[in-house]
């Protein structure tokens, strides 16, 4: 009966785990979802960051003229990504950036509002908006210190107005003046108390050789109570991981791996109003595994329980196919007020050409209608 039992196992074992995995929605050809946000002939454009302004509409866009590194470029939409503007004019020292920008809306404890822009490397250096991104101040130190796309997410803590905690990496190249490259990989954590003006020194969360854990990308549970944290591991031994703090990032889980359907890098998260949460990363695989998307820009959707139990998830939405290994698909992810997410990265989106700046519109509905019309 035993050998029975373990014969019939083997036979269903392949359909349990084909009914676990998340659906498989393909929206590479779908053009008329596709919005080029910025093409130069012959011109690598990529790793863009974006933030969406109160008034619903009005995405602006950063992103680097080079691979990682290069003057910093802006770009300004006021109908929800549907067009955008030409490149804007930005302080002189952004051409000096030497990291991914990333941007963040963060408000002080008088209510004032300001965009703040990092780059990376040593020494972090920010750039300030007072009048929503109209103009900015130069690039300026933020402290003694430096890491690798700082500061890949900042989120607001609940111990006071204007609080604020930023995440970011470091492989002990940036950290310190003249570092070098290591086999560990430190996650860091720096604070603001001022509306994102000045930050704390940086405090270790996690390090390890074993696993490279890195560009996290924070978001919240939906009560808002617990922080969680999706991680890269750029190492390839092992999926990506996640962590979570029950006290505002005080304190940490130790972080644990992700199901294979959500591995990959610089995970950027916001919730559908229905409350299911939409992911956007590149498909990056541990070593030993395969799929049909790697390397290719892709979204997850499920939800904060999936993140919790190690769940599959809903679907996986392939977004574009990017004609590289590996190079694509850094955020941003934006909600409008109807339930439309406009997702922007970059990617070798024709083959043989320099990667450019895409942008992609979907509800979560229309892909349940997908689904659904993939069932029949």
């Amino acid at each position: 009966m035993k050998n029975l039992s373990s014969f019939l196992w083997a036979l269903l074992l392949p359909i349990v785990l084909m009914a676990a995995e998340p659906r498989y929605i393909d929206l590479d050809a779908d053009n008329s979802r596709q919005v080029i946000v910025d093409r130069e002939k012959g011109q690598y454009l990529g790793h863009p960051t974006t933030v969406l302004l109160e008034d619903g509409k009005t995405i602006i866009c950063v992103y680097p003229k080079g691979h990682g590194k290069g003057a910093i470029l802006l770009k300004r939409s006021e109908d929800g990504g549907k067009t955008w503007s030409d490149r804007l004019p930005t302080p002189k020292n952004w051409e000096t950036s030497l990291e991914t920008p990333t941007i963040h809306r963060v408000v002080d404890a008088k209510g004032q509002k300001r965009l703040i822009l990092f780059s990376g490397m040593y020494p972090v250096r920010m750039s300030v908006s007072e009048d929503d991104g109209k103009s900015w101040t130069e690039l300026k130190p933020v402290g003694d210190w430096g890491g690798i796309v700082t500061m890949a997410s900042v989120i607001e803590r609940k111990t006071g107005a204007g609080h604020y905690m930023a995440l970011f990496h470091d492989d002990g190249r940036a950290f310190a003046k003249g570092g070098k490259p290591t086999q560990t990989f430190t996650l860091y954590k720096s604070f603001s108390e001022d509306g994102g003006l000045t930050w704390s020194f940086p405090e270790k969360i996690f390090a390890s050789d074993k696993v490279h854990l890195c560009e996290p990308g924070a978001l919240r549970s939906p009560d808002g109570k617990q922080i969680a944290v999706l991680l890269r591991e750029n190492k390839r031994v092992a999926e990506s991981h996640i962590m979570f703090s029950n006290d505002e990032g005080k304190t940490w889980s130790e972080p644990k791996e992700l199901p294979a359907s959500l591995t990959g890098d610089r995970h950027t998260a916001k919730y559908a109003p229905d409350g299911r949460l939409f992911i956007s990363f590149r498909d990056a695989i541990k070593k030993g595994n395969s799929s049909p998307s790697e390397g290719d820009w892709i979204g997850w959707v499920g939800t904060y329980d999936d993140l919790i139990k190690g769940q599959p998830g809903q679907y996986r939405v392939r977004f574009k196919d990017n004609h590289h290994r590996w190079d694509c698909a850094y955020p941003g992810v934006e909600l409008l007020p109807d339930g439309t997410f406009v997702v922007t990265t970059y990617g070798h989106w024709t083959k043989g050409e320099p990667p450019y700046i895409l942008s992609v519109r979907f509800q979560l509905k229309e892909l349940d209608d997908l689904a659904k019309k993939a069932e029949k």
